[in-house]
């Protein structure tokens, strides 16, 4: 009897290490993804403001050697110089300030993540704003999270309802 209840003391110790061992990484894991979440809305905010002071150097180091955008145009941009040299082209011919509120970022592996935001362009000629739909994917690596990828969406008006037929 007293094996007995040796090993299940043994065994329930065990347990216990295993149960709170296990809880500790969920509280490292909510951690890190704390700290990932606020650098990714700082790397938007750091995008913003480099597309603001129209700086090659500042937009540049945002962004993945690879990194792709695809406009509200329809425009393609693969690599990260042409990325550069089209948003500074858009934001000298379009004029405007830009804004950017993260409204999600979302984990898609630990290294990999995607941030959806409301982008608007105010302050355009003739007084106008355009509102548009952003998503970034940003990859991390030993330089820390970078873009990845951006793809811009100009909300479509939803299609006119005809009649009914007779």
């Amino acid at each position: 009897m007293r094996t007995l209840t040796t090993r299940a003391a043994c065994f329930l110790a065990v347990l216990s290490f295993f149960a709170l061992w296990h809880d500790s990484g969920h509280a490292q894991t909510a951690r890190s993804q704390t700290a990932d979440e606020a650098a990714i809305r700082a790397l938007v905010a750091q995008y913003v403001d480099a597309r603001e002071q129209q700086s090659a150097q500042a937009i540049e180091v945002l962004f993945t050697k690879d990194a792709d955008q695809l406009t509200s145009s329809g425009e393609w941009r693969s690599g990260r110089d042409q990325l550069v040299r089209g948003a500074l082209a858009s934001s000298q011919r379009t004029g405007g300030t830009r804004t950017i509120t993260v409204e999600r970022v979302r984990a898609l592996a630990p290294d990999l993540a995607i941030a959806d935001g409301r982008y608007e362009i105010s302050g355009l000629p003739g007084g106008g704003s355009r509102r548009m739909w952003t998503t970034f994917i940003m990859a991390h690596g030993p330089d820390g999270w970078r873009i990845a990828a951006i793809r811009n969406m100009l909300p479509a008006s939803p299609p006119a309802t005809s009649p009914a037929p007779r």
